[in-house]
């Protein structure tokens, strides 16, 4: 006997009358209907169906619910579009695009994108639900349209206190509540750093018009951010070397980056500041340091980097498999090249950097072995010299990277 298919019908603040009849006749002859208490409530009696609230924690009980649920027809309830920072991904995830019958609402964002006049595609999006606060800092851009979906009531002013902290106090805020419902509020206007409404409806989102304090330092979109955004004891590679790092990197959307030797965790923080799907576990041996890289991440938002505090190669032993390696410090240690070399599939990427000749030496003996590219950076910065200015000579770089390939798989598995 077949499975029944699991429908998923986006519902707004408009509720039932809001629904199209397909959305509603999944309703009426669902045997069982799930969703937040507040999505459930909306339901008008003719919907006869066993009504489950979502059990918490939610997404390790999906698999178990559904379980139980076999046999029955089965409808969801999901706040606007599923697919748009909703349930819809989750059910995915975890019982297949196959089995589900998805039939969206119009969303908050596309709600509020009419109500301000904002065009959708050029609107940014971060969500705050169930997710860390300082996330938002890495979508903080001068002049930039953004929406902030909201955890409840109290996110509106949490939302104004970051933008302060990080330099964007003068940016202009906007509370929507109940978008497309009978109670739709786009409330007045105000600047974050002014910010005193109190709380409203905990269905809002907040509209932010980025706007930053004269001094406020700049993170940019690409790779080699300002030196002085990292707190850091000196253990940080510098910006234009950095820049360079990345480049070889060249992180794409999706990808699990080991930055090994984490010192202030500035090649893990940029490479995840690359994509949101980007993912990176810092090594750092140091706790004062590891401790360091996770408020570094949190300040340039970018907290859900991982730091594994332990020395490599030990550390590495619990990893998911990367996909790129960065080795910042550490080389000589006995068997690290080796352990993140084998951990790498074919076709993944490592780069090392080092200042010393004893790991120049190493790299030089792999690249023979392996191939990839070998080279020096070199970087000279205008300095006085007396009355006249000359060139002061940072310390030259070494940087190995290479593409791991089938023979080196083979090669890696004779060392």
């Amino acid at each position: 006997m077949s499975t029944p298919p699991v429908t998923v019908v986006g519902i707004g603040a408009d509720g039932w009358d809001g629904l199209p009849a397909a959305a509603r006749t999944a309703l009426r002859t669902a045997d069982t209907v799930v969703g937040g208490p507040r999505q459930l409530a909306l339901l008008p009696d003719e919907v006869t169906g066993e009504r489950l609230a979502w059990p918490s924690p939610l997404r390790p009980a999906v698999p178990g619910l559904f379980a139980s649920l076999a046999g029955r027809s089965v409808a969801v309830l999901a706040s606007g579009d599923p697919m748009f920072y909703g349930i819809g991904r989750t059910l995915t995830e975890e019982l297949g695009a196959e089995r589900l019958r998805v039939l969206p609402h119009p969303s908050s964002v596309s709600h509020a994108c009419a109500r301000l006049g904002w065009a959708v595609e050029e609107t940014a999006v971060v969500s705050l639900v169930g997710r860390d606060p300082a996330t938002l800092a890495g979508a903080l851009f001068e002049g930039r349209h953004l929406l902030v979906l909201s955890a409840d009531a109290s996110t509106p002013a949490l939302v104004a206190r970051l933008l302060v902290e990080r330099g964007f106090g003068p940016s202009g805020l906007r509370v929507l509540e109940q978008l497309g419902g009978p109670d739709e509020l786009v409330g007045a206007s105000g600047v974050a750093k002014d910010w005193s409404r109190p709380p409203g409806d905990p269905l809002n989102l907040v509209a932010v018009t980025c706007r930053a304090e004269p001094d406020a330092p700049r993170p940019a979109l690409v790779p080699g951010l300002a030196d002085e955004l990292y707190e850091s004891d000196g253990q940080l590679t510098k910006r234009h070397v950095r820049a360079a790092t990345l480049a070889a990197l060249a992180p794409a959307p999706g990808e699990l980056l080991w930055d090994v030797g984490g010192g202030s965790g500035s090649i893990a923080i940029e490479w995840l500041r690359a994509h949101r799907s980007c993912q990176a576990v810092s090594v750092e041996r140091d706790p004062v340091r590891a401790a360091r890289i996770e408020r570094n991440a949190a300040a340039l938002g970018v907290p859900r980097l991982r730091v594994a505090t332990g020395a490599a190669p030990a550390a590495l032993a619990q990893l998911p498999m990367p996909d790129v390696v960065f080795i910042g410090g550490g080389l000589t240690a006995p068997g690290l090249l080796e352990a993140c070399w084998a951990a790498l599939p074919t076709g993944g990427r490592l780069v090392a950097n080092t200042v010393t000749l004893e790991s120049e030496a190493l790299l030089t003996q792999w690249y023979r072995r392996h191939g990839g590219e070998l080279l020096r950076l070199a970087v000279a910065h205008a300095v006085p010299v007396g009355g006249f200015t000359g060139w002061r000579q940072a310390m030259p770089v070494t940087q190995w990277s290479v593409v791991k390939s089938e023979a080196g798989s083979e090669a890696g598995e004779a060392l």
